[in-house]
């Protein structure tokens, strides 16, 4: 292979190289899936130690201790403060995202729940020539209560910061 050859393969001075591993090096992508992970696994616990059986739904499921969407938007709020700074712009529309994400949560969500519990009380007490007699019941468990959005977000930032405390961000 000749030297102009060899010019033409490489890239661009100061172009970057793709790789599709920088993913794992996205700080605050990791402290926000690994979050939701964690906290999603938690859930099958928290069922088994309450009701006394495994539940491999709660893997995938919402609702529940806790709050998986507070710990996920926390973490990849942190996470992006820790890497950008907490003055940052990015770090302030994170932290509105996370902010409406975890009002939702407890807010309209929580009373969307209470909503189909009592729908899917009616449907169960009408008479069974009734047209909706057979419907499918709604989901009930959408929200979450106070503590458990607190407890998502404690976890989502106890994640990004040894996330970021691994990665080196922050010192």
């Amino acid at each position: 292979m000749d030297a102009s050859a060899a010019t033409a393969a490489a890239p661009p001075p100061g172009a970057a190289s793709f790789s599709y591993l920088a993913v794992f090096s996205n700080c605050p992508l990791v402290s926000a899936v690994l979050a939701f992970a964690i906290a999603q696994s938690i859930k099958v616990f928290t069922t088994w130690y309450k009701e006394n059986r495994w539940d491999a739904k709660q893997l995938i499921g919402s609702g529940g201790m806790p709050s998986s969407h507070s710990a996920t938007v926390t973490a990849l709020a942190v996470a992006i403060g820790m890497q950008e700074g907490f003055a940052s712009s990015l770090f302030a529309t994170a932290a509105v995202f996370a902010s409406v994400v975890m009002y939702d949560a407890f807010g309209v969500r929580l009373h969307a729940g209470k909503q189909a519990e009592v729908l899917n009380q009616i449907v169960y007490e009408l008479p069974s020539e009734h047209p909706l007699a057979e419907t499918r019941p709604l989901r009930e468990l959408l929200g979450h209560t106070p503590p458990q959005v607190f407890a998502g977000g404690v976890l989502g930032f106890v994640v990004a910061t040894f996330t970021a405390m691994i990665a080196g961000l922050g010192s």
